[in-house]
């Protein structure tokens, strides 16, 4: 098992305390988790983004997607039996079309929402957009004059005082 020691990083960085359980939930990840069902996630403009799985199979009412805190869930279940719409069980020669249960997670970035997701031709696309708020966005600080009026004020002090 792999250790990182971010210690190095605390000097120079504040309130980014769960990255050490980012990379420890993503070295304990097993390569069949993360092969099933197949992504993409697309960056469309500067603050849009959509993450596009491949679903063949399920129906929209086997799908779901959920936000947690942070994280974007999305879950695929089928209730049908594999008997499919006929009465009679299928048989099938070569069965290539996976129907397993399957639960993807993603870890959101601050100030990323979830727009909408839609199903296309056996495509989920879960669209994604960055909002940051305007106190959040970069602003330029005045430098004012605060200390030499502070020495002004302690001059002031003085002079009652005598």
């Amino acid at each position: 098992m792999r250790s990182y020691d971010l210690s190095p990083l605390h000097r120079f960085t504040v309130g980014f305390d769960n990255v050490s359980r980012l990379l420890d939930a993503a070295t304990r990840l097993d390569d069949a988790a993360l092969s099933y069902p197949p992504y993409n996630i697309e960056k469309l403009g500067a603050d849009d983004y959509r993450v596009t799985m491949a679903v063949a199979g399920f129906a929209e009412s086997d799908l779901d997607v959920t936000v947690e805190d942070s994280t974007l869930i999305v879950r695929g279940r089928m209730d049908r039996d594999e008997t499919g719409d006929d009465a009679e069980p299928r048989t099938f020669l070569h069965r290539g079309i996976a129907t397993r249960a399957f639960e993807r997670r993603f870890e959101l970035a601050d100030h990323i929402k979830v727009e909408g997701a839609r199903l296309v031709n056996g495509l989920l696309h879960v669209e994604l957009k960055r909002e940051v708020p305007e106190e959040k966005k970069p602003r330029r600080i005045a430098i004012g004059q605060g200390h030499a009026r502070a020495i002004e004020h302690q001059a002031e002090d003085a002079s009652e005082a005598a």
